[in-house]
């Protein structure tokens, strides 16, 4: 079997062949290239030090040369390429506080983590390097380390963290005694910087099952050490309408959740994390959560902001949770619509309704009945389409036209302003000009 070498793939490693190195293809795209997936990213291993990288290309970028990597851009191409190395010192377990160059492909394959990333191609002729079997494992759907499993977590505390990333991003199996591992590696696992853990869990919530890696997450201790909020969901139970505990749907909803939706999919798994500090039981002996989606938007900021996601992130996710909890009947009113949309922001209405859809999935593992939902949603773009007011540069006056009438700058003119929007709201007709500034008017002497 032999890698096909693209055009521009050959003509790169000619470069390095001509100036006596040699070059391989090393990576996801080696293993992305045996499950038959297109590939995103190449990677090159060469024997050529970084300096060396950098005087044989024209344009580099020195990524990590302290590392031995260097980025060519080479035709349109970014291509990461790395001198063979063999780390040592992992003092932290974090990151290497050493490298050391090695001269063969095999040295450099063994540094490496699993034994489905730790296969080459040789550029020369597309012939495989695989000196721990693989091939073998990617055909098994087998997620094995390079040599003992403590050994390489020992090196660094991410790998436990990869290795149940791939097993929802792949669909692959932990293989047992990597498994056992991982446990016994929570200490190292401890030290790893939020922003590397968050990394990986955001491609875990992109996998097309992240229930499988949240479920590893708890069965290995990874979701109590990181996700402390969301562990302690285990056993609350709920009753009633749902048939899992809290953690249990959860996990469900975001299962359930649009795969290409980060934002709907952390919402869907925090949604319901206040419900372990608001549960109590009523004479009926029925739990209740009054409250807890007022409670989980205040934890969903608190992990976000702890795990350094952006804050625009976090001002969307822990806003649908917020709102989750919306029960619309078929009596609400014009102005009822029109004020839901203004608290929900129209932009956030698609969002609402795909963590809606996916947190009734979680109730009972079963598709919901989502007849209540599209009536509202067709109320919803009813309305929307009427064109009415939904914001305050929505109204036919700002606050220069109220100061022109005499009311000042300042407090005073906001509060007017919202108590005006309030008004069209509820009848949106009184959208006018002069009706808005005789109501104005009124309302200035009332506050005088």
């Amino acid at each position: 079997m032999r890698y096909p070498i693209s055009k521009k793939m050959s003509e790169i490693a000619s470069i390095f062949f001509n100036a006596g190195f040699s070059a391989y293809l090393v990576g996801g795209a080696v293993r992305d290239w045996f499950l038959g997936k297109p590939c995103k990213d190449y990677d090159i291993a060469t024997d050529a030090e970084p300096k060396e990288v950098q005087a044989l290309f024209r344009k580099t970028i020195p990524t990590g040369i302290a590392h031995g990597t260097v980025t060519i851009l080479y035709k349109g191409e970014k291509i990461e390429c790395t001198t063979f190395r063999c780390e040592a010192d992992y003092s932290d377990g974090r990151r290497p506080q050493k490298i050391n160059y090695v001269r063969s492909i095999e040295e450099d394959l063994s540094r490496r983590d699993f034994t489905m990333n730790a296969i080459a191609v040789s550029l020369k002729d597309g012939s495989i390097v695989d000196p721990f079997e693989g091939v073998k494992s990617i055909k098994s759907k087998t997620i094995k380390t390079v040599g003992s499993p403590l050994d390489r977590f020992g090196e660094d505390g991410l790998r436990p963290i990869r290795a149940i990333r791939f097993a929802s991003q792949l669909g692959f199996k932990i293989e047992e005694e990597t498994l056992k591992a991982i446990p016994l590696s929570i200490e190292v696992c401890k030290k790893v910087s939020i922003e590397r853990f968050r990394d990986e869990f955001v491609k875990m919530l992109l996998s097309e099952h992240p229930i499988i890696s949240l479920r590893l997450l708890e069965d290995t201790g990874l979701l109590k050490v990181f996700l402390p909020e969301l562990s302690d969901c285990r056993g609350v139970e709920q009753k009633g309408m749902h048939s899992f505990d809290v953690l249990d749907h959860s996990f469900l909803s975001c299962d359930a959740a649009p795969q290409d939706n980060p934002i709907v999919r952390l919402a869907a798994l925090f949604h319901d994390i206040g419900k372990v500090s608001t549960r109590e039981k009523n004479e009926y002996g029925a739990y209740t959560f009054y409250k807890h989606e007022a409670v989980s938007e205040k934890l969903t900021k608190k992990i976000m902001q702890r795990l350094k996601f952006p804050n625009k992130e976090i001002e969307e996710v822990s806003h649908l949770v917020g709102l989750h909890m919306f029960h619309y009947t078929e009596d609400w009113t014009d102005a009822a619509v029109r004020r839901f949309i203004v608290r929900a922001g129209v932009e956030n209405i698609p969002n609402l309704f795909d963590l809606r859809r996916a947190d009734g999935f979680g109730m009972t593992g079963q598709a919901p009945d989502l007849s209540n939902l599209v009536s509202f949603k067709k109320r919803l773009e009813k309305v929307i389409a009427e064109d009415s007011a939904l914001s305050l540069k929505d109204l036919a006056v700002g606050g220069r036209e109220l100061m022109e009438i005499g009311i000042p700058a300042g407090p005073k003119l906001g509060i007017i302003l919202q108590k005006l929007f309030e008004a069209v709201l509820e009848d949106p007709s009184q959208n006018t000009k002069a009706q808005l500034l005789k109501i104005a008017a009124a309302i200035n002497s009332n506050l005088s």
